[in-house]
């Protein structure tokens, strides 16, 4: 008798149209995924009864929930759907206006982008976001410049994977796109997203569907060599059917969007590039909650809470930089850019927390470089400065 084998394993997904609704068996899409573990649990309750016989005499299952975990490696567009519910508000795109006489200088390792006419921040752009110029010198066009510091008409910008671009003035003529979308935790108009999940074992014909899932939180994993990782978890209603057969027809086929690994890309911290990282992890809790009610062996809602956004870098131990920052409680920045491959106009995603104060620094000892380790809080940022008014921002370059 054949036994089930995880290669063979289909878990696909599609957004509910009302919570815990199983949605039409057409437009899932299956995922991307190292791992993952949709499983239905039941709290239970023993008898208590004291009795002259010494045993026990019932035993029972009471109310049911889903537990769900993803583990992927983190790749543009693989887990967006996901990351925008965690943050409460969809993915959207800046609108940009022509750029007019525009003025390309290079600034100490940096480069500004200067607009005579036009506002960079009534476009929509802010710190962290990844643009592409068209209509300049060949050098400098459809490369992938990430914003670091901004005024309605300067960009000042850090060119990807080690790009350059070439010092030039322009009467008219250029343009530039903010690539792909972007999401964060917005101030209004809350999203309150859930999905039904699909396990289909193909191999030995059974499939599990699991209702009413949101998405509780994320990891973002940055090793210094190495893949980044993601890791997803879901608070669900119900296992609402188990068959034979596949219930999601034809799911859409997992991507081939090249993954993320941390040495390309960029690391700003306080709006300064840092070349010094080891390791860095970003992580969103949403703080999900559900309460039971008389009558019903299912949770009618999951509760959203708050997004809070927390994690931790290290670096080899150069300066005093960073445990001033610890010592002061001052407040910095810190802009992730990742990036597919080594190319200048790579797939990339952008993490940006405009506000966070770090909550520990520590350093370790041996026979090696001194690692300085250091966690922060991140906090809803004042919308100042170029940023977003917001805690966390996401841009992810493949989204149309």
């Amino acid at each position: 008798m054949a036994t089930a084998s995880g290669i063979n394993k289909i878990v696909s997904y599609k957004k509910e149209t009302t919570f815990g609704t199983l949605p039409s068996a057409s437009g899932a899409q299956t995922i991307r995924r190292v791992s993952s573990s949709f499983n239905l649990t039941k709290e239970t309750y023993q008898s208590e009864e004291i009795r002259t016989d010494y045993q026990l005499t019932d035993f029972r299952h009471g109310v049911r929930a889903v537990e769900g975990n993803i583990s992927g490696e983190l790749s543009a567009g693989a887990y967006s759907d996901f990351l925008a519910s965690s943050l409460a508000r969809n993915w959207t795109a800046a609108t940009p206006s022509a750029l007019g006489s525009t003025t390309i200088a290079s600034v100490t390792g940096t480069y500004t982008i200067t607009r005579t006419t036009g506002s960079f921040l009534t476009d929509g752009v802010r710190v962290g976001n990844g643009i592409r110029l068209t209509g300049f010198a060949t050098n400098n066009n459809n490369k992938n410049l990430l914003v670091i510091a901004l005024t309605a008409t300067v960009a000042t910008v850090v060119a990807l994977n080690g790009a350059t671009l070439t010092p030039e003035t322009v009467a008219s003529g250029g343009t530039y796109t903010v690539s792909g979308k972007t999401t964060y935790a917005p101030t209004t108009g809350h999203t309150d997203d859930s999905y039904s999940f699909e396990s289909w074992q193909s191999d030995i014909g059974q499939s599990e569907v699991f209702v009413g899932n949101k998405v509780n939180t994320v990891g973002i994993a940055l090793p210094a060599t190495g893949l980044t990782t993601v890791d997803l978890s879901f608070m669900g209603q119900d296992l609402k059917q188990r068959s034979t057969s596949q219930y999601f027809t034809s799911p859409t086929a997992q991507g081939n969007n090249g993954i993320f690994a941390a040495v390309n890309g960029a690391l700003i911290v306080n709006g300064s590039p840092v070349a010094l990282v080891t390791a860095a992890n970003i992580n969103i809790n949403r703080n999900m909650t559900s309460e039971a009610v008389v009558g019903s062996n299912i949770k009618p809602e999951i509760y959203e809470g708050r997004i809070i956004v927390d994690g931790d870098f290290s670096t080899l131990y150069q300066d005093g930089t960073f445990a001033g920052y610890f010592d002061t409680e001052a407040e910095i920045s810190l802009v992730v850019a990742l990036t597919a491959n080594s190319l200048p106009n790579s797939e990339f995603m952008s993490f940006t927390l405009p506000r966070l104060k770090l909550s520990t620094d520590t350093k370790d000892d041996g026979e090696k470089g001194i690692v300085s380790q250091n966690s922060f809080q991140a906090l809803k940022g004042n919308g100042m400065n170029g940023f977003e008014a917001t805690t966390i921002m996401i841009q992810d370059s493949t989204l149309v």
